[in-house]
């Protein structure tokens, strides 16, 4: 329990991250097909749910280094 709450940004990130990856996919996405990314939500969600990953966990980072000054 405590690793889960440990890493609560993370994990919204994640969420986040999927979340707008499909709606991406569903609102916007590559109608033409020419992106091999956005044109399908199999590969679509799973790299927004990486780029979520990483970036709410930059921001965790970048807090607990201001935190500390």
């Amino acid at each position: 329990m405590k690793k889960l709450i440990k890493h609560t940004l993370q994990i919204t990130g994640i969420i986040v991250g999927g979340l707008a990856g499909y709606w991406y996919w569903k609102e916007i996405g590559g109608l033409s097909g020419t992106c091999p990314i956005k044109s399908h939500w199999q590969t679509s969600v799973p790299y927004d749910t990486l780029v979520g990953y990483i970036l709410f966990d930059f921001f965790k980072q970048l807090a607990y280094h201001y935190a500390d000054k």
